[in-house]
């Protein structure tokens, strides 16, 4: 098995620290007329860096357990694709316990893009996330799925504008980039034991499906009880 790229450069974890940090910012204006929002936001974070750990782990992590370099794959992998699950739990779990009423999703979902993109930034100054060669050469995975986050940004923001399907823009990033996963994985040098399928496109798969039948769970809510929104 070929030795897999370990995301500790200095400048992954440089940007993706950036990311981090420019997604508090971007929550933490929100946050100026709602104070509990930081409490979401820091059960969203840990969620998401939970979820990051644990979806490297079941996609590919478990296949170096005999690799002499294991540990520094484990401690050092991580994957968005659970970052996004993960974090979507974590501010569940929060609302629950604080019991919190109001619908944050819109929120969340305009300040996901931008931290993303910083941390494909990472990838690009890291070289990893790559993907497959093919006769033209190697497909720009990484570049690719950042002018995706781009688009994604932009129809977030006219969404906003058009006050198109509130309380539903989450939902709406999640099944789109769930499904852009899963279509683009195949163009990304990841392992794929699971009948041709990497455990990143198990995750994203699951992740549009639960998102979709979340997006459906709202509408309904929205259509019988419209003033609670």
């Amino acid at each position: 098995m070929p030795f897999p790229f370990s995301n500790a450069s200095p400048l992954y974890q440089l940007f993706a620290i950036l990311g981090v940090l420019v997604g508090i910012a971007l929550w933490w204006r929100a946050a100026r007329t709602d104070h509990q929002l930081l409490y979401l936001y820091g059960f969203g974070l840990i969620g998401g860096l939970l979820g990051a750990k644990i979806a490297y782990l079941v996609a590919e992590g478990w296949l170096y357990f005999d690799h002499p370099q294991r540990w520094t794959l484990w401690l050092t992998g991580k994957s968005v694709m659970g970052a996004l699950p993960g974090g979507w739990i974590g501010v569940e779990i929060a609302k629950k316990s604080l019991r919190y009423p109001r619908i944050t999703g819109d929120r969340f979902a305009i300040t996901l893009p931008l931290p993303l993109m910083l941390g494909r930034i990472g990838c690009l100054q890291a070289g990893c996330c790559l993907g497959i060669v093919t006769p033209q050469g190697r497909w720009p995975a990484v570049e690719v799925e950042m002018a995706f986050l781009a688009l994604m940004l932009l129809f977030l923001l006219l969404l906003r504008a058009k006050h198109r399907w509130p309380t539903q823009h989450f939902h709406v990033f999640l099944i789109a980039y769930g499904i852009f996963r899963f279509s683009h994985e195949f163009l990304r040098a990841t392992p794929k034991p699971f009948l041709g399928l990497s455990g990143y496109q198990l995750i994203a798969l699951a992740t549009a499906v639960a998102a979709a039948l979340a997006f459906r769970h709202r509408h309904r809510q929205i259509s019988t009880s419209p003033a609670l929104y």
